[in-house]
């Protein structure tokens, strides 16, 4: 269970953890903030560092807040959907054979049985998505190793609510949101690289910012462009 520390009328999620460094986020769809770090580290001197990071914590609270929603998914005939970056209409056809997803020029067709729920819909659409990034990703691994010098041994892809990607630096993996198969490539490729120079770098600090500025000058504008896109309607719990 995480303890709570405030930061005037600001609650501040705490987690010790058996780690190195100390990481603090701030996360949607409300802003709140948490910090995981070292077992051996004081509230007080959690407190102090956050106090650090104040004007910070604020702009990203206020860039959640301004930031577009998509409305939740229904997956009915019309409806938007985006592959890449690209809109497509979603068009349902009934079938008795497997279910699957086809793009055909500006559609989306879903072959599904009469009568499938929601939930199967969505299971259905949502793998495919899956699919897709699995597919990419290996590409873009193979790319960018040369260039930045490092080895990924494993990737993967999920459902995450809080972040667009994570690395673990002492496995040399990846992780990966499903949903960055909805946004354009080179925001894909953006998160790659972000999460394998996290195996060089595992914080945000300036070295890691420099390596990002060395090996793919365009990250600021590939990140704005990211963060400018309508983020996944969510149903959040903590």
């Amino acid at each position: 269970m995480p303890e709570l520390i405030q930061l005037g009328e600001m609650p501040v999620q705490v987690f010790h953890k058996k780690i190195k460094n100390i990481h603090l986020s701030v996360n949607p769809p409300d802003g709140h903030v948490r910090i995981s770090c070292p077992s051996r580290y004081t509230l007080e001197k959690i407190r102090a560092y956050a106090l650090t990071k104040l004007v910070w914590i604020k702009q990203q609270q206020r860039k959640l807040q301004e930031q577009p929603r998509e409305s939740p998914h229904q997956y009915t005939d019309k409806e938007s959907q985006y592959l890449w970056g690209k809109r497509h209409l979603l068009k349902l056809v009934e079938t008795d054979a497997t279910p699957r997803v086809e793009l055909k020029s500006q559609k989306m067709i879903l072959h599904l049985r009469a009568g499938a729920s929601l939930e199967r819909r969505t299971e259905i659409v949502e793998e495919w998505y899956r699919e897709r990034l699995k597919s990419a990703i290996p590409r873009l691994i193979a790319k960018w190793e040369p260039i930045i010098g490092v080895k990924v041994k494993g990737f993967f892809v999920q459902r995450m609510k809080t972040k667009w990607g994570s690395c673990s630096s002492s496995r040399q993996t990846i992780r990966l949101n499903s949903e960055l198969a909805r946004k354009p490539r080179l925001c894909l490729e953006y998160l790659v690289v972000h999460e394998m120079i996290h195996i060089l770098e595992p914080s945000h600090n300036a070295r890691f910012r420099s390596l990002l500025d060395k090996h793919l000058p365009t990250w600021q504008n590939r990140k704005k462009t990211l963060n400018s896109l309508p983020v996944r309607h969510e149903k959040w719990g903590y």
